[in-house]
């Protein structure tokens, strides 16, 4: 895999971040602007990608199995590296911080930033469309799971219920019909080219929603976290090493195992600061540490195609 194609997309995706930063400066966009946004990229983006991505590949019943096997892989090494966190963990888990540790430490910005840097790294691979998907899958079924007991210590997160039934999965709703019927060629170009069209803004939206909180944030708020980087350290190098050390010896496809790494190796997802907002439990550090790991990527992420 190329170095070079992985730098210059993490880069083209940090890009973006400087718009939403400029207007925040210029006080035409604020912080408080910033929940609309959210909505708007979780009901309306996130689903139109999903169903683009199913769209994106025709259905097998071999590339069907190996769909499954991603998501069971993808699933146990996230619930495992989370749920070892956990554990070591559990005598400074009163702090809210420590458990915001163990999600933020594995969920990544997959969708929005793994889906456009696995395209550039592997553009001939049809398949990485429905192995992201799976991912995507595992991890917002972990996330409004584990995620949410991590963040509340409160054991009623965890259940069928709260697994199935997020926004996340309202995608999910439509895109496996049309991938698993074949139901894409009654589908109107038109209405494929739109909903393409929402897919393709998702990466800078993220991005521009990133830019606007880096600019309203103190730098030395930041610095002065440790655990903020102890997060981004463990997201960046540690998972995507323990992943790739789990996966080297079993005989997978190439893209399988480079997908699963690549994937683990992306900055914290927002998806961390929306429970951590919506449970009233430490926003500032769970934003942080998406700032932090999202800056720092382009550090990392280039460097685990040298090793693939």
């Amino acid at each position: 895999m190329g170095f070079g194609i992985a730098l210059a997309n993490v880069l083209t995706t940090l890009f973006y971040i400087i718009p939403g930063f400029t207007i925040c400066k210029m006080k035409k966009a604020m912080p408080s602007h910033l929940s609309t946004l959210s909505a708007v990229l979780i009901y309306i983006g996130t689903p139109c990608l999903e169903i683009h991505m199913f769209l994106s590949i025709d259905y097998s019943k071999e590339q069907a199995l190996k769909m499954l096997l991603f998501f069971v892989t993808a699933l146990l090494l996230q619930g495992f590296f989370m749920l070892t966190l956990y554990l070591l963990l559990a005598r400074k888990n009163k702090d809210a911080k420590y458990r915001i540790l163990s999600i933020g430490s594995v969920m990544g910005n997959v969708g929005f930033f793994g889906l456009p840097l696995m395209q550039g790294l592997l553009p001939d691979n049809p398949e990485i469309f429905s192995y992201v998907a799976m991912y995507m899958v595992a991890m917002n079924l972990l996330a409004f799971t584990m995620g949410s007991f991590c963040i509340t210590a409160d054991k009623k997160f965890i259940s069928i219920k709260s697994a199935l039934f997020n926004p996340t999965t309202f995608g999910l709703m439509f895109a496996f019909p049309i991938y698993f019927l074949g139901l894409g060629r009654f589908i109107p170009a038109l209405l494929i080219k739109a909903i393409g069209t929402i897919a393709s803004m998702t990466t800078p939206l993220c991005m521009f929603i990133l830019g606007i909180r880096l600019a309203s944030v103190s730098l030395k708020n930041i610095i002065n976290k440790p655990i903020v980087f102890i997060i981004a350290a463990l997201k960046l190098l540690a998972f995507p090493l323990f992943c790739f050390g789990v996966l080297y010896f079993i005989p997978l496809d190439f893209s399988f195992k480079a997908c699963i790494v690549i994937l683990a190796g992306t900055p914290c997802a927002a998806i961390i600061q929306s429970l951590s907002e919506m449970y009233g439990e430490n926003a500032e550090i769970s934003a942080n540490c998406i700032m932090v790991s999202t800056l720092l990527c382009f550090l990392t992420l280039p460097l685990f195609t040298l090793i693939l």
